[in-house]
C-alpha cells in the first residue's frame, strides 16, 4: 500500500539532540551505579539507536555501557498457534542481564506489543534489577498498559498515519517522517 509523505518531523540534528538528552536522562535516573546499565536495541532501528545512546553515555562518563541488538521475532504475540514452539528459544544477548538495569530501545512505540515482546525476551534470559524503555517516537494508540521511560518526541497520530524513522545504516537518510496511507 502506497504511503504519501506529509512532513519531516525530525532531521538528523534533532534526532542527535534528542539522543544526547535521553543519554543524560538515563544517567540521571540511574545514578546509583551507571556501570550496571546495559542497552538492548530492538531490531532493526532500535539497535542502531541503542548504539548511539551507548556512545553518548561513554562520552559523558568515560565508560560505555554494554549494548546489543535484540531480536523479538520469537516473542511476538501475533505468531500463529502452530509457531508456539518457536517461543521457547532464548534471545541471543552476549552479556548477562542478571541484576542489571536493562534499557530497551526502539524507534517507535505504537501499540506496545513490541515492548511487551522485548520484556518477555529479556526476562527469559535472566532477572534484571529493572527494565526501562526508550522510544524515539511515541505515537500513541496503546493496546497494552506500557509507556516509555524516555521519549525523544511525542507525535499524536491517527491510525491511518505512518511514522518512518530513517537511519543512514538502513535507509540512507537521517530523519523522522510522517506519512499517510493512500
Amino acid at each position: 500500500m502506497p504511503i504519501k509523505e506529509k512532513t519531516v518531523l525530525m532531521d538528523g540534528v534533532s534526532i542527535d539532540r534528542a539522543l544526547i538528552r535521553i543519554s543524560h536522562q538515563i544517567l540521571e535516573k540511574n545514578t546509583d551505579d551507571p556501570d550496571e546499565i546495559c542497552l538492548l536495541g530492538i531490531k532493526t532501528r532500535g539497535a542502531f539507536l541503542a548504539e548511539r545512546i551507548a556512545e553518548n553515555i561513554g562520552n559523558i562518563i568515560g565508560t560505555r555501557p554494554a549494548v546489543s541488538s535484540l531480536d523479538i521475532t520469537n516473542f511476538r504475540d501475533d505468531l500463529e498457534k502452530s509457531d508456539a514452539a518457536v517461543n521457547d528459544d532464548l534471545p541471543e544477548i552476549p552479556f548477562s542481564v542478571e541484576g542489571k538495569t536493562v534499557i530497551l530501545c526502539d524507534d517507535v512505540i505504537y501499540t506496545g506489543r513490541s515492548a511487551r515482546a522485548a520484556m518477555e525476551a529479556v526476562i527469559r534470559k535472566g532477572r534484571p534489577a529493572r527494565i526501562q524503555f526508550f522510544a524515539l517516537i511515541d505515537r500513541g494508540h496503546r493496546e497494552l498498559p506500557i509507556r516509555p521511560d524516555y521519549i525523544g518526541k511525542n507525535v499524536p497520530t491517527s491510525r491511518s498515519e505512518i511514522i518512518s524513522v530513517c537511519l543512514p545504516e538502513t535507509d540512507g537518510e537521517y530523519c523522522v517522517k510522517l506519512g499517510e496511507r493512500e
